[in-house]
C-alpha cells in the first residue's frame, strides 16, 4: 500500500516545518499555519485490573505517576477488554479489531504483513512517523521491517543485559524506552509502544512475582486487604468446570493465594511490581518533558487484561467476570482543555478503541477494518455523543476445555449473558441488582424474556464481528 502524491507532499511539508526546513516563500504551503504533529506513547501494563492503581481508589498500591497522568488527563472508569488474555488483547490494541476479525487466538501467531499495515504503528510509519516497540510484544515475533526500532522480550523478571549485568525487566523496558526517545531523529514525529511485562507473574518461578529491591520500602508494614470476592460463596457460584482442580485458574490460585500468608506475600510482591512500572512511566514522562514534547504527545496507559487476586478462588484472568475484563485506561491528551483535566469518564471504553483513538489524534484516517471508536469524542466535544451500551466478549480455548475453556458474552451496563459452548453452560446476570455476579438467572422463568433477548444479541454479535 502506498501513499498518494498529495499525502506524501503533506507529510514532507509537516516534517520540513517541524525541522525548520521550510520558510515563507520557499513553498506554496509555507504560509499556512501548521500545528506540530502529535507524538504518541502507548504504555501497556500486563495483568493489571482497574482497581490496582491509586487513582481508582486503591488505598494500598503506590502509583503516584500514573495518578498524576489521571489527574491531568481522562481516566476511563468503565474500561474493558474484549478478550482477557495477553496475546489476543495486544493484537486487538494494535489492530482495533475483535479477536474474531484479527484471528490471533494462539501464542506465537503473528499478524500478516497486510494486517500489520492497518495497525496504528503501520499506518503512522507509512505517514513518516519514527516508530518503536520495546518490551513485551506477544503477537508472534515482531518483524524487523514493521518498526524503525524494535526490542522485544518478556517471560522473566530478571535477565542479563548486553554487558552481562543482571537487570530487571522493568528497568530494561525503561532504558530501552528512554534510548528510543533520546536517539530518535530530531523533529520527526514518533510513536512508541512500551509493553511492560510486569506485574505478570513469572510462572515458572517459586515466588512468582520477583520485584526489585528498592520497592520493598514502599510496602514495609503494609497489610493487603483480603480478596473482595474471597468468600466461599463466590467460588460456589462458579460453573462447576471453573471450580474444578483441573481449571488453570484454580491451579494458579493454589500457587499464589490459597493461604493468608501466601496471599500477603504474593500480593505485596505483585503491588511492588506495579509500583516499579509506575516509576518507569514517570521516567518516560520526565524525558518527554525534558525534551519539550510532553505538550504535544498523546499518552495512553492501559492494561492488557484484568486479574483475579484470589477472587472466587481463582488466579489470573481469561473468564468474563469483572475482575478479569475490567482494566485501567488513562489518556493524557494535549488537546484537552485545562478545565477538563482530571475527568473520570463513565462510558464503556474498550481496548479496540486504542488504535482508532491514536490515529484520529494524529490526524490520520482510521482504516475501515478497525472496529473501535475514537475515545476523544467523549471528552473533547461540548455535546454528549451517542456511545455503545454493550459489547461482545470472546475467548478461545487454551490447550483444552478443562484447563481454559472458550467463552462468549454480551456485556451491557445492566446485564451480562455468557455462553460456555464446550460445556453447554449459560449464565445470566442482572448487574443492576447483582453487580457481584453471584446469582445466575438463566433458568429463572421470570427472566426468560431477558435470556431470549440477550441470546439473540450474542448470536448477532458472533456474526457481526467477523465481517
Amino acid at each position: 500500500m502506498t501513499m498518494g502524491l498529495g499525502r506524501r507532499l503533506w507529510v514532507a511539508v509537516l516534517l520540513a516545518i517541524a525541522m525548520g526546513g521550510l520558510r515563507a516563500g520557499h513553498h506554496p504551503l509555507a504560509a499556512q499555519v501548521v500545528p506540530p504533529a502529535m507524538n504518541v506513547v502507548v504504555l501497556i501494563i500486563d495483568d493489571i485490573r482497574w482497581d490496582s492503581i491509586g487513582a481508582a481508589g486503591n488505598p494500598v498500591v503506590r502509583t503516584p505517576r500514573i495518578d498524576q497522568l489521571a489527574a491531568g488527563g481522562v481516566r476511563f472508569e468503565q474500561a474493558r477488554v474484549t478478550t482477557s488474555i495477553c496475546m489476543v488483547s495486544r493484537a486487538t490494541m494494535l489492530t482495533g479489531q475483535y479477536m474474531s476479525r484479527h484471528g490471533i487466538t494462539a501464542f506465537g501467531t503473528p499478524l500478516t504483513p497486510e494486517a500489520f499495515a492497518a495497525t496504528y504503528p503501520g499506518v503512522l510509519r507509512r505517514a513518516g512517523y519514527w516508530t518503536g516497540h520495546v518490551g513485551k510484544y506477544d503477537v508472534g515475533r515482531p518483524r524487523v521491517d514493521d518498526y524503525d526500532v524494535v526490542r522485544a522480550y518478556h517471560g522473566a523478571h530478571w535477565m542479563t543485559d548486553a554487558d552481562g549485568a543482571r537487570v530487571h525487566v522493568t528497568e530494561r523496558n525503561t532504558r530501552d524506552a528512554l534510548d528510543f526517545l533520546r536517539t530518535r531523529p530530531a523533529g520527526r514525529p514518533f510513536v512508541l509502544t512500551v509493553g511492560f511485562f510486569a506485574p505478570h507473574a513469572e510462572d515458572n518461578a517459586k515466588d512468582q512475582y520477583l520485584p526489585q529491591d528498592w520497592s520493598r520500602a514502599l510496602y514495609d508494614g503494609v497489610t493487603i486487604p483480603p480478596p473482595r470476592h474471597g468468600d466461599a460463596a463466590y467460588q460456589q457460584a462458579l460453573p462447576p468446570f471453573l471450580s474444578a482442580d483441573a481449571n488453570e485458574g484454580r491451579v494458579r490460585y493454589h500457587w499464589r493465594f490459597d493461604t493468608p500468608d501466601r496471599y500477603q506475600a504474593f500480593m505485596t510482591r505483585y503491588y511492588r511490581l506495579i509500583s516499579e512500572v509506575d516509576r518507569a512511566i514517570g521516567r518516560v514522562v520526565d524525558e518527554l518533558k525534558a525534551q519539550g514534547v510532553y505538550d504535544r504527545t498523546l499518552i495512553v496507559v492501559v492494561g492488557d487484561n484484568g486479574y483475579f487476586h484470589g477472587d472466587r478462588g481463582l488466579a489470573d484472568k481469561w473468564y468474563p467476570y469483572e475482575a478479569s475484563i475490567r482494566v485501567p485506561l488513562i489518556v493524557h491528551d494535549p488537546r484537552l482543555d485545562a478545565s477538563r483535566r482530571g475527568r473520570v469518564e463513565q462510558a464503556l471504553a474498550l481496548n479496540i478503541d486504542v488504535a482508532p483513538s491514536v490515529l484520529a489524534a494524529t490526524g490520520h484516517p482510521v482504516p475501515a477494518s478497525m472496529q473501535g471508536r475514537d475515545l476523544a469524542a467523549l471528552y473533547l466535544g461540548d455535546n454528549p455523543v451517542a456511545w455503545r451500551d454493550e459489547f461482545f466478549y470472546e475467548h478461545p480455548t487454551i490447550t483444552r476445555r478443562e484447563r481454559i475453556p472458550s467463552s462468549q458474552a454480551v456485556v451491557r451496563r445492566d446485564w451480562k449473558y455468557v455462553e460456555w459452548p464446550e460445556w453447554d453452560h449459560r449464565q445470566l446476570f442482572d448487574l443492576r441488582r447483582d453487580p457481584e455476579e453471584l446469582r445466575n438467572l438463566v433458568d429463572d422463568p421470570a427472566h426468560a424474556t431477558d435470556r431470549t433477548r440477550l441470546a439473540a444479541a450474542l448470536a448477532r454479535w458472533r456474526d457481526d464481528v467477523r465481517r
